[in-house]
């Protein structure tokens, strides 16, 4: 089998006639990787447990339908033998197997590309603690003519509610590939939205403990926040106007009926990037607010120490001059010299302690 690279110069010969017949389509056989392969023709889901081969043979033989395949983490090799099959582009071939891309979409001749990043909520006991808000995954998405190939990395995601529900709905599964697209679209910014307001019960929470009177919240807690928020924000951030220019007809493969779908998308997602920017905005304003609250409980302790050094000053003094032990010192030779001395300090040092008090120094 060859390595990846040298799909590069396969991928640019055009596919043979025969292909379309199902002849010449190399075998792609069923295995872990392939979560479900399903022709669907009218909407409905055609009987029988197929391989990618058998599929795409059969939809053409046909003319008419689609093939929606799910992949689950492929590695090179895999997903060559799948892009020989549906002719997939070797710059998207190898974002898919990669992964870690920014979300985009792009089309490539007769075919679009999107990348979405999949957010999950982390339960945990309290953001005070958590070490994880949110986990990240990836999904890649290939539409065609007559298939779809979606490529999911990570554990969690999955499309199988995603299907059921399409399978329900044959007559707007009818409407071809694109429909497909729209649903693992709004399926993950559905994901946005409950991952954001999860997110903001935490930072409400976080909030609360910072303004609550005596708290001693360490800002490390709020910078884990603000890292998880940023990871929310690459996820959502980039994919604004891609999938706006899918609402405008950026592609001839998502058709005038679809595109009334995902404007609705495109507005939720717009609603989760103004919540996010929200959110970033908030966590600073609680960063700047623990800081001013350090400082301020710095400059109390430093009132404090003033307060004290300058107590301990008063008896330090008096020390210091009559410890020089010259001879003709006032009061040095009386009787009540020494108790004078002890009363006065401490007349001086009671003064202070109460002008401090009184102020709020001590």
């Amino acid at each position: 089998m060859p390595a990846l690279p040298s799909l590069r110069t396969a991928a640019r010969v055009r596919r043979p006639r025969a292909l379309d017949q199902g002849v010449g389509v190399p075998h792609v056989p069923m295995s872990a990787f392939v979560v479900d392969c399903a022709i669907y023709v009218g909407g409905a889901r055609v009987e029988g447990r197929w391989n990618p081969r058998d599929a795409i043979a059969e939809v053409r033989s046909r003319g008419e339908g689609f093939v929606w395949i799910g992949l689950h983490e492929p590695d090179a090799e895999q997903i060559e033998d799948i892009a020989e099959v549906f002719g997939l582009h070797p710059l998207a071939v190898e974002d898919a197997v990669h992964a870690h891309q920014r979300p985009k979409i792009e089309r490539y001749d007769d075919m679009l590309f999107s990348v979405f990043k999949t957010m999950r909520y982390v339960a945990h006991a309290s953001p005070t603690t958590a070490n994880e808000i949110v986990e990240s995954g990836e999904l890649m998405c290939f539409v065609g003519r007559d298939f779809v190939v979606t490529v999911r990395h990570g554990q969690h995601s999955g499309l199988r509610r995603v299907r059921r529900t399409l399978e329900a709905d044959p007559e707007h599964l009818a409407l071809g590939p694109a429909v497909v697209l729209h649903a693992v679209a709004d399926h993950i910014v559905d994901a946005y939205l409950d991952v954001s307001a999860a997110v903001e019960g935490d930072i409400d929470t976080i909030e609360a403990e910072v303004f609550a009177p005596y708290s001693d919240f360490s800002a490390d807690q709020i910078y884990l926040m603000k890292r998880e928020v940023l990871e929310l924000r690459r996820a959502v951030a980039p994919l604004v106007n891609p999938l706006r220019r899918l609402t405008e007809g950026y592609s001839p493969l998502v058709p005038t009926e679809v595109r009334s779908y995902f404007r609705d998308v495109d507005d939720h997602l717009a609603t989760v990037a103004e919540r996010v920017a929200q959110f970033d905005e908030l966590l600073t304003t609680l960063v700047d607010a623990v800081l001013a609250k350090i400082t301020l409980r710095q400059n109390n302790d430093m009132r404090k120490i003033t307060a004290y050094a300058a107590l301990l000053a008063v008896p330090t003094m008096f020390a210091g001059i009559y410890g020089m032990n010259f001879d003709y010192m006032p009061e040095l030779h009386w009787t009540f010299g020494y108790p004078l001395v002890i009363v006065v300090i401490l007349a001086i040092c009671g003064w202070l302690f109460r002008t401090f008090r009184r102020n709020h120094w001590l």
